[in-house]
């Protein structure tokens, strides 16, 4: 305890700093790499004439919120004031459109990945470039106001994620991550910056209509991880520290998406790893050895935060209904008069689950609280079903809602397996591990392969981040990404692994048959449920 201590006195710690879809977390960590505070801010996006979007102000004092609420909690914990650090890092939702003018004011409500409407922008795309551009990436969107004629276009000076933003916010600099930047435009793995083939397409493509940019002025700068992105300026501390107490001068990584952070805080940037995030949204990351052999519009290609090429599967809903339904049961043992914390209910539920029949008694249901383009839908409409003769019970159905979460990257993954990517491990973080076990069984069910989760897998993106910030600072010369996270951090890592169970996966299986022709209800609810 006293070591740590002085470590926070002395500025010797790493701050990593995620927004993720519903809540802001930050975590504090030590030079062993291990989590010593950390704090958070709960947010929601919010949907305002078609479009989901956080505001300016919900970000900022979301910031500052969970900024607070570390430095509290570093107080609490160990008696000092939280002044420096030795570096830090900043990730947030990876894709999504933030587009400024020259003065640096926001041309539009921020997109956020959650967007569905752009889709016929991403399927020009697609066949202009002969690579998968998906809806929500921000060339897709940028794209789509192009083919509107929405008026702010011509006045873009800067394009950027919800992470850029904020480090740009934070130190002046207008760079990314490539990791984040793959998500926004294609990136050359040679090169570590985006593809000057596609760039020199996407202009001529929009060259009739005269804009005064072309497409890579405006875009990031793309920098690898390890290298230095900047410093905090004073006015980006107190953007963070209204106090005035956190010192400006700190070193910043360059900024992630989520995915990245995904990938480093569960070690799986190097050739044959995977990991799965699974909270509101669930992406698998499959760092590949080869390119795919054939253009599959449902698999996305990013990069880790070291430029490697991976395969990603994206679903844009997870955990958001089966967490409505959670909230529905502690509604009720509230009105029954019943104490139970978040922790223990989620436990029951979830421990439920595993008592039900393999292929959870013919019930049905879809998660989908906005589109999914794999499965073809532009909206989303939440929808539970079953048949009268269906085994309906507690355990079958939370046993559905789990599997129904996994239900849309399971048909990515079964492409995957059709281009023979083959994986050695894939590791699993998000707050569908939370419940010890559980998850991860329905998981190794879906994906016919082992799954671990480590003890660290509850911090997530923003111990990735930490992680991330501390490489830039600490890395020996030519000390690679995956040299660092297996020798410095991960060495003597503890977690758990759970086989796939054959039960499990003929269950997962025949739900999945169920889930296939059942789309056509959902699709009917999409078109007619206004």
């Amino acid at each position: 305890m006293e070591d740590k201590r002085v470590q926070i006195e002395e500025g010797r710690t790493t701050l990593g700093i995620e927004l993720g879809s519903t809540r802001i977390k930050a975590v504090l960590i030590d030079e062993t790499h291990t989590p010593v505070a950390s704090g958070s801010h709960e947010w929601e996006n919010r949907l305002e004439n078609g479009v989901w979007t956080y505001s300016l102000t919900d970000i900022w004092e979301g910031l500052k919120g969970c900024y607070r609420d570390l430095a509290e909690d570093v107080k609490k914990r160990y008696d000092v004031e939280l002044i420096q650090v030795g570096a830090m890092g900043v990730s947030a939702m990876m894709h999504g459109y933030m587009a400024f003018d020259e003065k640096g004011e926001l041309l539009v409500p921020f997109r956020t990945w959650r967007n569905t409407m752009t889709g016929k922008a991403a399927a020009e795309l697609t066949e202009l470039f002969q690579y998968n551009i998906p809806e929500r990436w921000s060339i897709s969107h940028l794209y789509h106001a192009v083919l509107e004629g929405e008026e702010h276009v011509p006045q873009i000076a800067y394009l950027t994620t919800l992470a850029g933003y904020i480090h740009w916010k934070l130190t002046g600099k207008k760079v990314l991550g490539i990791g984040d930047a793959s998500g926004m435009f294609p990136v050359d793995a040679n090169t570590m910056t985006y593809r000057q083939d596609m760039l020199d397409k996407f202009d001529a493509q929009v060259a009739s209509y005269g804009f005064p940019w072309k497409i890579g002025q405006i875009l990031p700068q793309v920098l690898v991880a390890g290298e230095e992105a900047g410093t905090l300026t004073q006015e980006g501390a107190r953007l963070l520290d209204p106090t005035g107490k956190l010192k400006a001068g700190i070193l910043l990584c360059p900024p992630e998406g989520d995915a990245g952070t995904g990938m480093a805080a569960t070690n799986s940037v190097a050739k044959r790893t995977g990991n799965v995030s699974a909270g509101t949204s669930i992406f698998v990351m499959a760092v590949l050895e080869r390119d795919l052999a054939k253009l599959h519009r449902e698999i996305d290609m990013v990069t880790t935060p070291d430029g490697s090429p991976v395969a990603m599967v994206h679903a844009n809903n997870c955990t958001s209904d089966l967490n409505a339904w959670v909230g529905l049961f502690r509604e009720f043992s509230q009105a029954a008069g019943l104490s139970m914390d978040a922790d223990s209910l989620y436990g029951l539920l979830y421990n439920k689950a595993l008592e039900g029949d393999a292929d959870c008694g013919g019930l049905l249901s879809y998660g989908y609280y906005s589109g999914e383009f794999i499965t073809g839908m532009e909206e989303g409409r939440p929808l539970f079903v079953r048949k009268p003769d269906a085994n309906f019970n507690l355990a079958n159905f939370m046993r559905a809602h789990l599997f129904t979460a996994l239900g849309v990257v399971k048909i990515g993954m079964d492409i995957l397996a059709e281009e023979k990517v083959e994986l050695d491990s894939l590791l699993g973080h998000g707050g569908l591990f939370k419940t010890k076990g559980v998850g991860q069984r329905m998981m190794a069910a879906a994906m016919k392969t082992p799954v671990s989760v480590m003890e660290t897998a509850g911090e997530g993106g923003p111990w990735g981040m930490a992680l991330l910030a501390a490489y830039a600072k600490n890395r020996a010369d030519q000390e690679t990404l995956p040299e660092y996270l297996n020798k410095r951090v991960f060495a003597d890592a503890a977690g758990s692994s759970v086989a796939p169970d054959a039960k499990d996966v003929e269950g997962f299986e025949d739900f999945m048959v169920r889930y296939r022709a059942g789309l056509a209800i959902e699709r009917a609810a999409v078109d007619h449920l206004r």
